[in-house]
């Protein structure tokens, strides 16, 4: 049986089951569209940081926020178009604005379906005319996140966008990962090194990037939660990144369309006629071991 509730916490939250899977999911459209929480048998997939979220001043650290017009930051959070400079915070704006609920179902799957229209406030800062729409799909042990991005602008968008799952783990030292590259780059160091399967967990901070990516689909086995992570994704996803830092019980494992800085380099920028829509999707998986 698959259901949507409606509950009222600091936002409207809406919980989308598919009971016989046990298989929960939280969604928050308010708080930037946000999947807040999914568990599955009692589990928990994804880390929350419930005292960050409450201060709305704060950039959320858990369950998985989306990124766009941008992925990563800007050199001075600054881009330029046609000449004029423009101002971006890092992974842009769409997580930090309300999204509307558009759809419903709950027949043979559960999916909760958002929108994201520009609007004076995001023309400031990119001067598009936009609309994204987001479609969570929870059925069994997967999670589906469909997107539609539609440019309403009389001259070509471009963009990237992307996502930031925050996964929960007890211990990174038993995370293992498969990933389709050879090797990374730090972007702390800027250095590039060959990638073995795992990291070294003891440093304070790990950020590198995937950016020759041969496959449309990466893994995770946590022998620590005795679980697998399964992430598959559409062709629009060219670079995969891994994040965490020393002290806190989660890992990230991003798939982004483009590179830092892809506004200013055009580095696999995604370019969107007037009038014209893209589709893409990213697909989550979780089996126990």
């Amino acid at each position: 049986m698959f259901a949507i509730a409606l509950k009222q916490n600091q936002y409207p939250t809406y919980i989308l089951t598919d009971q016989e899977a046990h298989s929960c999911l939280e969604v928050v459209p308010e708080r930037g569209g946000l999947i807040s929480h999914w568990s599955l048998q009692g589990q928990d997939i994804l880390y929350f940081d419930a005292d960050r979220f409450k201060d709305p001043n704060l950039s959320v650290r858990g369950g998985i926020p989306i990124l766009f017009p941008i992925c990563g930051n800007l050199p001075d959070n600054t881009y330029t178009h046609k000449g004029k400079h423009y101002q971006l915070k890092q992974h842009g704006f769409a997580r930090d604005l309300p999204w509307q609920v558009t759809d419903q179902i709950t027949d043979n799957q559960v999916s909760l379906t958002l929108v994201l229209n520009s609007n004076e406030q995001t023309r400031q800062l990119y001067p598009f005319d936009f609309q994204l729409t987001f479609t969570y799909q929870l059925k069994g042990n997967t999670l589906e996140i469909h997107q539609r991005f539609t440019n309403h602008s009389t001259e070509v968008m471009p963009f990237s966008s992307g996502f930031h799952p925050y996964f929960s783990t007890s211990d990174k030292t038993q995370l293992q990962f498969q990933i389709p590259a050879s090797q990374y780059q730090d972007q702390i160091t800027k250095t590039v090194s060959p990638f073995s399967g795992s990291f070294d967990s003891s440093r304070d901070e790990i950020d590198v990037a995937f950016s020759e990516i041969s496959g449309n689909s990466a893994s995770v086995n946590d022998t620590g939660r005795s679980l697998k992570l399964d992430l598959t994704y559409s062709d629009l996803y060219s670079t995969l990144v891994f994040w965490t830092v020393q002290g806190k019980d989660y890992y990230c494992l991003e798939p982004w369309s483009a590179p830092r800085n892809a506004l200013n380099t055009g580095e696999n920028l995604t370019h969107l006629s007037p009038g014209e829509s893209f589709e893409a999707w990213i697909k989550l998986a979780v089996t126990f071991l």
